[in-house]
């Protein structure tokens, strides 16, 4: 099997609930995605997308992916896209780093091998560990009042788990994060996610006033070493999510203990091939992982699913659906 052709489209995914809103004033009114279809020499099509949060979440931009999709994409005509780690090394020679461009190739190769064997793709990625996962949703940064309401709206259409966005003014994000918390029933799963928008003394002085209430934080800091100042002294749980980038960075974050848990993103490791990898050696070092995206659509909410479910469910967190927060 060979590719014969490989496509590109732009879409634009405008956010059902209105501009997605982070600390520091960071705010996105849309997924700007790239879509790619790779098809063989047997006809087999295979999907991938790519779709960055805006140019301020991770090192990706939209126009950097429409870019250089079309300068990798020659290269892989005529080689077979079952070969996914040869695919992987060939774009890594031919394109050097920018790991988000190669991630819609990469997936969309995945495909379309699980397509050509007759299998799910879970099958490729280790085995189904079980039929569900657990879903979170999104609190956006907004008001305390705003919030708050958004948060009971959330349990009201059957959401157990949370992410409050924090990172912003300290004592304002205690008063948010407080209402959250009083105004959803008990039991409800809460992660602060600071999406490293905080010096190690904001997050000190956050983590302290809060200690009455039952959350885990999530990627207070920028730096491993920043977050493990902040780890030092705090009584919950810590995910890393935004220092979490190759597998190099992973092992070093056990290496110095800096977190309980992962949150892989696809397209911030490469695609699909990298996500595994990093996935599996964290399993085997005991982490607890999600793996997701910076966002997309039904494209990439499957592949995410299908390496949520791939994954030891003792070792999963949650997952997420990004295909509903678009139009």
């Amino acid at each position: 099997m060979k590719i014969k052709s490989i496509k590109a489209y732009h879409v634009v995914q405008p956010f059902v609930d209105g501009p997605y809103r982070m600390s520091k004033g960071r705010v996105a009114d849309c997924f700007d995605a790239v879509i790619v279809a790779i098809t063989s020499d047997t006809g087999v099509t295979g999907w991938g997308e790519m779709a960055p949060l805006g140019n301020f979440y991770s090192a990706a931009f939209p126009a950097g992916t429409r870019a250089g999709v079309p300068e990798i994409a020659p290269h892989l005509i005529g080689h077979d896209p079952r070969g996914l780690a040869g695919i992987g090394r060939l774009m890594d020679t031919v394109f050097k780093g920018h790991p988000y461009v190669k991630a819609a190739l990469d997936m969309a190769c995945w495909d379309l091998a699980a397509r050509a064997a007759d299998v799910p793709l879970v099958a490729m990625l280790g085995g189904r560990e079980s039929e569900t996962a657990e879903l979170y949703r999104v609190v956006t940064h907004g008001t305390v009042d705003q919030m708050a309401a958004l948060a009971k709206r959330i349990v009201a259409e059957g959401y157990h788990r949370l992410q409050v966005k924090v990172g912003g003014n300290v004592r304002d994000d205690i008063e948010r994060v407080s209402a959250v918390a009083s105004a959803v029933p008990k039991g409800t799963v809460i992660f602060c996610d600071a999406n490293a928008g905080w010096t190690p003394y904001q997050a000190r002085q956050f983590a302290d006033a809060t200690r009455g209430i039952d959350y885990t934080f999530e990627q207070p800091c920028t730096t491993i070493e920043e977050n493990m100042s902040v780890r030092r002294m705090l009584d919950k749980p810590m995910l890393l999510d935004e220092s979490v980038t190759s597998l190099g960075e992973m092992l070093e974050i056990h290496r110095r203990g800096a977190a309980d848990g992962l949150t892989l993103k696809i397209s911030r490791l490469g695609g699909v091939t990298q996500t595994r990898l990093i996935r599996d050696v964290a399993v085997e070092l005991g982490f607890m992982v999600t793996i997701e995206d910076t966002g997309g659509a039904e494209i990439d909410t499957a592949a995410m699913a299908h390496l949520s479910l791939s994954t030891p469910e003792e070792r999963r967190l949650h997952a997420i659906a990004f295909h509903e927060w678009v139009t």
